[in-house]
């Protein structure tokens, strides 16, 4: 080994495929931070190129490094982008990164990762690794100079054999960003190695109180998962599909999921991978908008041309433009995103349709709304002008009024259907929570409520805050007391208007067997997320349904 190593702590820079990144900036920022520290003799910096994976490799064997700063690209799949040997992009998976780092975990001391969508593989190193630092979104150029320099001040200042200085350092570094007003996106992440041996029954499992180590700031999970967030679950390929086809001129892609499985979290972060293409972004719930509105095709299609025309901050040329004497509601519509919005932009525009299953229950509406999107659609395919137009629908199941094969967009387009979380997306979730990883107390509570994304994070929320236990919580999961109280009782008020549909449910939760319901049936209850379904039947969605309204129904 090199017999320097001890005597100071070398940084190693790694700079990748710079692609419009600032990179210069960045290195000079943090070699004037490293130059202000106090024992700025302790350091010692060198800047590597590393196009290719064997470039990381060959500049961590040959240099030694205590420190290792990668600046580059990531993907939202959580690979670091490089180059192959002919200048293509290269994805370096996170498994990849975390065996190179095992080899030279005996003097690699801390690893940044620089790099969008960087908290996989840093989280992967961490294994390996005394700490490592991510990216939990896309990061900005700005963020991405500011946290370094904060990392290197608070780094510079400290006495590098305390190993608690890391995380000083990237506490600087955060608030490095926050002063500076830059959290509405990515958020660095902090891992730190996990000691050999732990309890394996943390007291937050049982029913004994403590105070538990929280990797990240706990999140209440009300309404969508922040883009900052840590506690986003990625599905399994899906987010990936979403970005690759968001960049096609005249895309079209169709959400399907139902309620509070997280449709809304994902259409946030398909709008904001478009404004880092700087695509020109909207995003209208139409769940939101006034019944009165929606009774009307001519009213809803003016309502939707003068939002757009407002959000783009474009004069509102609606009541000057509409034609009744000559088109109808329709074509007036089309005419109207043709000349006035989509002529009016230079960039591609993302329009993002939330719940338009609110439109299901207005014949009036919905068979030409939706043909007009469809036509759309197909226009992007012709026509320079509309590929400017990517759409993105979002609904809780499928449309149950009939429409025409060629009109309407639901078999058009990217299908997109979200499921419940897997087991491993669970414990990793247990994870971020600060609960053990592999306990199997965990299964318990995905044995109740499935993979149910929001019944998952609401558990590991009141555990990780220490309101309850996890044995506490599934004794009182189905009764007035627990934690699911207050959204199990807002099923039963939906369901208690509607007589037919509640027996409905009832005779499925107190069958043994899938239960065949017609089809309005079916899908009213797969909409509110009661069931799942398996052809023509229908079981109960989790165990914590079938319990609570067998008692109540």
């Amino acid at each position: 080994m090199n017999s320097n190593i001890s005597q100071s702590r070398k940084i190693l820079i790694l700079t990748a495929i710079p692609d419009g990144l600032r990179l210069d900036k960045e290195i000079r920022e943090i070699e004037d931070a490293i130059r202000r520290a106090i024992r700025r003799e302790q350091f010692e910096i060198k800047i590597r190129t590393a196009v290719r994976p064997q470039d990381i490799r060959r500049a961590i064997a040959e240099e030694y490094p205590h420190i290792v700063h990668f600046c580059g690209h990531g993907t939202s799949d959580g690979c670091l982008v490089l180059e192959d040997d002919g200048g293509n992009h290269k994805p370096v998976p996170p498994q990849g990164l975390a065996a190179l780092f095992k080899l030279h975990a005996e003097y690699v001391n801390c690893v940044v990762l620089n790099a969008c969508y960087s908290e996989k593989p840093a989280y992967a190193i961490s294994q390996h690794i005394n700490y490592a630092i991510g990216m939990n979104q896309p990061i900005g150029d700005k963020a991405a100079i500011v946290f370094a320099v904060g990392f290197y001040d608070g780094l510079g200042y400290a006495n590098l054999n305390n190993q608690d200085n890391f995380q000083r350092a990237y506490d600087e570094g955060l608030v490095a960003i926050q002063m500076e007003d830059l959290t509405s996106g990515s958020i660095p992440v902090l891992n730190k190695k996990l000691p050999a041996a732990e309890s394996p029954h943390p007291s937050y499992l049982t029913n004994t109180p403590c105070t538990s180590e929280l990797k990240y700031p706990l999140e209440y999970p009300d309404g969508h998962v922040p883009l900052s967030s840590t506690f986003y679950v990625e599905h399994d390929g899906i987010e990936s599909l979403c970005y690759e086809t968001l960049v096609k001129p005249g895309s079209l892609i169709r959400i399907k999921a139902p309620k509070l499985m997280g449709k809304t979290s994902l259409l946030a972060r398909i709008i904001a991978h478009g404004s880092l293409q700087n695509y020109q972004e909207i995003y209208l719930d139409l769940g939101s908008i006034d019944k009165a509105v929606l009774t009307s095709l001519d009213r809803f299609l003016r309502w939707l041309c003068s939002k757009v025309s407002s959000e783009l901050d474009l004069e509102n040329k609606v009541d000057d433009a509409w034609n009744t004497k000559i088109l109808g509601s329709n074509d007036n519509c089309t005419a109207y995103f043709n000349k006035y919005i989509l002529t009016q932009i230079d960039s591609p525009l993302v329009l993002a349709l939330d719940e338009v299953d609110r439109l299901f229950a207005h014949s009036k509406v919905v068979e030409d709304f939706f043909g007009m999107l469809r036509s759309w659609h197909e226009k992007g395919k012709i026509s320079d002008v509309w590929k400017k137009l990517r759409l993105v629908l979002a609904h809780s199941t499928e449309v149950y009024i009939p429409l025409d094969i060629h009109q309407s967009p639901f078999n058009a387009g990217v299908p997109v259907e979200l499921e419940e979380f897997s087991q491993e997306q669970v414990q990793d979730l247990a994870q971020k929570h600060g609960l053990k990883r592999k306990n199997t107390r965990i299964e318990e509570l995905r044995s109740m409520v499935g993979g149910h994304p929001y019944l998952v994070r609401l558990a590991m929320y009141h555990i990780a805050a220490e309101k309850v236990s996890l044995t506490d919580l599934l004794e009182s999961a189905t009764t007035e007391a627990g934690i699911y109280a207050n959204h199990l009782r807002s099923l039963q008020d939906i369901l208690q208007p509607v007589p037919e549909l509640a027996q409905a449910l009832k005779k499925v939760v107190n069958s043994t067997v899938p239960v065949e319901l017609n089809s309005m049936q079916i899908y009213k209850l797969h909409s509110l997320g009661l069931v799942h379904r398996q052809g023509n039947h229908v079981v109960p969605r989790c165990h914590l349904y079938r319990e609570y309204f067998r008692r109540v129904l």
